[in-house]
């Protein structure tokens, strides 16, 4: 499925569809929509350049062998489901140039396999493939983009970059390879257990979470403002301090969207800390503009890493009316966060349980946050909503 990108544009690529393919467009799969013909070059071949294929040969750990008809033959798959496998991964048509390798015809072999032995389904087995193409897509893109670019600087006047290239990436591969897969069994151990944590079976689907947005202010006009490489720091710097932040507290950085982030936490009074920790570290940083978050909690559907649903859209829309620099949050939680005693039906009522505990010689309930009700507005899509203002409550 990798091949070289130098003619299409497009990460590895592989298969065009033959007569078979093609009767794939017309079948009913409510699981992947086909490219159009229009949009797919069914000529494209993969290049020539001598480095490259090295590059290729060194990365694959094998040579060209196979056009996309001979693989899905050799794999025993027929050449529509090859053609669904190999685009769900986000690869390119490339006609019928011979640029496929064993490792190609492993890979279909092993996801087809699955789908035989009953332990996948064909749908599911082509969004296994869609979602780890799309991950693997951004990260190889920005280890190229940020990491190698950087590395492969020629260390002596005179080098190429090229005479870098090779060696560098061949020391490089197999320690990327382990760091890789490391990562992704404890992120596979991590999202296993919350799953076997989960109350049914429905839960797992459609779970109660908190989820929030945050946002710079004024971004649009930075764009306008700064230089190409200027924004490209801000917006790094941004990212890299929201992802520990949101790592650290025990949340889960779901995406990031240049000058937005979305994060999700199983616990409100967890999103609740990372969005007020968020707004303080921003607001100590000169170099970054205002931010505001909004978070809301209840019911959340999942889907290849990403979430969606009412709450998802109620965060969002609570980020678009939050003050700068400030957190605002929904009545679910808010009425949760009350629930579990971290925060105060209302700082009257804290102050009377004070001087009740005072008077009877007790101690007075400890909230970590105070909530503050806002006006009612109406929200596009989500009719009228009465947003809380989140605050941290100072140590008594």
């Amino acid at each position: 499925m990798t091949v070289d990108d130098t003619t299409s544009g497009a990460g590895a690529q592989p298969p065009s569809e033959s007569s078979s393919g093609a009767s794939a467009r017309s079948s009913s799969s409510s699981s992947v929509h086909p490219t159009p013909h229009h949009e797919v070059d069914h000529t494209a071949e993969p290049s020539d350049d001598p480095l490259a294929i090295r590059l290729e040969q060194l990365i694959l750990g094998a040579e060209r062998r196979y056009t996309p008809f001979q693989a899905a033959r050799t794999a025993g798959v027929s050449m529509e489901l090859a053609s669904r496998f190999w685009r769900a991964m986000g690869f390119a048509d490339i006609g019928q140039a011979k640029a496929l390798t064993e490792a190609d015809v492993l890979a279909l072999r092993r996801l087809a396999g699955l789908v035989e032995a009953g332990l996948l389904s064909e749908p599911m087995a082509i969004q296994v493939a869609r979602s780890t193409g799309q991950t693997t897509a951004r990260l190889a893109e920005w280890q190229i983009d940020s990491f190698l670019e950087g590395l492969t600087e020629p260390p002596e006047p005179g080098m190429t970059r090229t005479e870098v290239t090779y060696p560098l990436v061949e020391l490089l591969l197999p320690e990327l390879e382990e760091f890789l897969v490391y990562v992704w069994r404890r992120q596979l151990a991590a999202a296993t257990g919350r799953v076997v944590q989960a109350a049914d079976d429905e839960e797992m689907v459609d779970r109660r979470l908190a989820v929030g947005f945050a946002d710079l202010v004024g971004f649009t006009r930075l764009t306008r403002r700064l230089e190409e490489e200027e924004l490209g720091e801000l917006v790094e710097s941004f990212e890299t301090t929201c992802a520990d932040l949101v790592a650290a507290h025990g949340g889960r950085l779901i995406k990031t969207l240049g000058d937005e982030v979305l994060y999700a936490a199983d616990d409100p009074a967890t999103a609740a800390e990372i969005g007020l920790r968020l707004i303080d570290t921003m607001t100590n940083d000169e170099s970054m503009p205002a931010l505001r978050v909004g978070i809301a909690f209840g019911t959340v559907t999942t889907r290849m890493g990403d979430v969606f649903g009412t709450t998802v859209n109620l965060a969002s829309r609570l980020t678009s009316i939050a003050p700068k620099d400030a957190v605002l949050v929904d009545g679910a939680l808010a009425e949760e966060m009350i629930r579990t005693g971290d925060a105060p039906v209302s700082e009257s009522e804290a102050a009377q349980e004070a001087a009740t505990a005072e008077k009877e010689g007790g101690e007075p309930p400890v909230y970590r946050f105070a909530l503050q009700p806002m006006w009612q507005r109406p929200v596009r899509g989500l009719g009228v909503v009465e947003p809380w203002l989140l605050s941290r409550r100072p140590t008594p």
